[in-house]
């Protein structure tokens, strides 16, 4: 890929913002602290790291920040909320915008929004809110199912149900997270996921990342846990397994109107891939999965961190 060019002036007061309000704050925390300490490696020495909370638009007048990098995940960070704070404020931020954010966050809409994408293949699934028949609801769909909160990351409130009996309990589990529920036939296969980079107007997908786990399925655990998942980049599928998966992730990072960064996620059985989801603010942890997809392709965590920067302002 071309060079990675300087935008951002390296005396911008850029504030880095994590933690949040969100199940994912801890995850947020260890991803903005390893941007954080990125920037000022890169030089901007005038970068500072801020814990988000609900004071967080007279912290920012009050710390008179110039530019927004976004590490949050999760509720009030990922979904539209804080990107639309930020535009109120007139602070260029990070990555997405309101739009894609709010749209990608939740798994059901972004499901109807790539319905109009026949090329890329959706999982069989149904939407149930808070109140309704749960069994009724999922008679057209056919066991093991994987229940899961509509507007969730890193797996809070998911669960695999293995017969009828188990799906009560599930669906109350993933209850406590959001009013509304999405439950997906499970696809016996492995877990894929692909990095959506811009750069200079192009965008391109990173290479593609396959997680073998120990745990049953890619849970929490597995996600952050150092030792429950094996990583193999790039994954082992055929040249044009690897071709076509890469133009959906890039396809769905467009349909979605999404900006800057993303990270599309499959099911694959055989070589057929199965689309999960979009994530607008993928973790930059030590385990998480964008910057190891990112150095695959030669692109080091200080100048990943560099190329999200520079979406800048792109996402109007």
């Amino acid at each position: 890929m071309e060079s990675i060019k300087w935008k951002i002036a390296k005396d911008k007061r850029i504030g880095v913002l994590c933690g949040g309000m969100s199940s994912e704050k801890d995850v947020s925390m260890r991803s903005g602290k390893n941007c954080y300490e990125a920037l000022k490696r890169l030089g901007y020495k005038n970068a500072e790291l801020i814990v988000v909370d609900e004071n967080i638009a007279q912290t920012l007048k009050e710390k008179n920040i110039e530019t927004a990098y976004i590490a949050l995940h999760g509720k009030y960070g990922e979904d539209g909320c804080i990107q639309g704070l930020l535009e109120l404020l007139k602070i260029p931020y990070t990555g997405c915008g309101v739009m894609s954010s709010s749209i990608c966050m939740n798994k059901e809409y972004t499901k109807r929004i790539l319905a109009n994408c026949p090329e890329i293949p959706l999982i069989k699934s149904v939407f149930v809110k808070r109140g309704e028949d749960v069994k009724e609801k999922t008679k057209p769909l056919k066991y093991p199912l994987i229940t899961k909160p509509v507007c969730e990351g890193s797996s809070f409130g998911m669960t695999k149900v293995n017969k009828p009996e188990e799906l009560e309990k599930a669906y109350n589990e993933a209850l406590k997270y959001n009013d509304d529920v999405l439950i997906e036939e499970f696809i016996n296969g492995f877990f894929i996921t692909v990095g959506v980079l811009e750069n200079e107007g192009k965008t391109f997908a990173t290479e593609i990342l396959q997680i073998m786990t120990k745990t049953e399925w890619y849970d929490f655990d597995a996600k952050y846990t150092k030792g429950l998942s094996e990583f193999i980049l790039p994954a082992k599928l055929s040249e044009e397994a690897t071709t076509q998966i890469k133009d959906l992730a890039v396809k769905a990072h467009k349909a979605a109107c999404c900006s800057g960064v993303s990270r599309v996620d499959f099911m694959v059985t055989g070589e057929t891939p199965h689309f999960l989801e979009i994530n607008t603010s993928p973790g930059m942890t030590d385990t998480s999965d964008l910057p190891a997809q990112a150095n695959a392709m030669g692109i080091d965590y200080d100048n990943l961190v560099l190329l999200i920067l520079n979406s800048a302002g792109l996402n109007k």
